[in-house]
C-alpha cells in the first residue's frame, strides 16, 4: 500500500460519521468502517487500495449527508461505485429493499461484496449475541459472495464462514 487513498477515504469517513453512535448509544459510528476495513485488510488479507476506501466509507451515502457525487470527486469512479452499490435504496419498502440490495450486491465488483462480507462480520461481532437477522444477512453476503469465486472474494468466503460457524457454535 504505496498510496494516500485509503488515508483519504479514512479521514473523509471520520469526518462525515461525525458525532453519530453506534446501537449501543456510545461507540462513535466510525469505528464500524475503521474495523470493516481492518477485517479486509487483516483477516482477508486484502490490501487493494481501492477496496480498503470503499470499506471505509462504505455507509457514507447511506447513512451521512455525503452522496455519491462528493465520493466520485473525492476518490474516483471504481470506489465510488463501489460505495452505492453497498447503498441501500432506502425509498423502497421494506420488504422489497432487501432483495433489491442483494441483486446490486450480486451486481457489483468483488471489491464491494468483499467489503459487504466484511460488513456482515463485523455487525455480526459486534453484538454480544449474534441475531437471527445478523446471522442471515452474513449467510446472504457468503451465498452472493461465493457465486463468484476467484482471488481474495474465494477466500474471503471461506474465512467468513469460519467466522460464522465461530460465532454462532456450529
Amino acid at each position: 500500500m504505496t498510496g494516500d487513498l485509503w488515508r483519504r477515504a479514512s479521514a473523509a469517513s471520520a469526518r462525515w460519521h461525525a458525532g453519530q453512535r453506534r446501537r449501543d448509544g456510545k461507540t462513535p459510528y466510525v469505528s464500524h468502517c475503521f474495523r470493516v476495513a481492518m477485517t479486509v485488510r487483516h483477516t482477508f488479507e486484502c490490501d487493494d487500495e481501492a477496496c480498503l476506501a470503499i470499506a471505509l466509507l462504505h455507509d457514507v451515502i447511506e447513512d451521512t449527508p455525503a452522496d455519491y457525487d462528493d465520493v466520485l470527486e473525492g476518490f474516483g469512479r471504481e470506489v465510488a461505485d463501489g460505495v452505492a452499490a453497498l447503498t441501500k435504496d432506502m425509498r423502497l419498502e421494506k420488504d422489497l429493499r432487501e432483495p433489491a440490495y442483494d441483486a446490486q450486491i450480486e451486481a457489483a465488483s468483488w471489491r464491494a461484496k468483499l467489503v459487504k462480507l466484511a460488513d456482515t462480520v463485523d455487525n455480526l461481532l459486534d453484538s454480544s449475541r449474534p441475531t437471527g437477522s445478523g446471522i442471515d444477512k452474513c449467510r446472504r453476503a457468503i451465498e452472493i459472495a461465493g457465486r463468484h469465486p476467484g482471488g481474495d472474494l474465494e477466500a474471503a468466503v471461506r474465512r467468513t464462514e469460519q467466522i460464522l460457524t465461530g460465532a454462532t457454535g456450529g
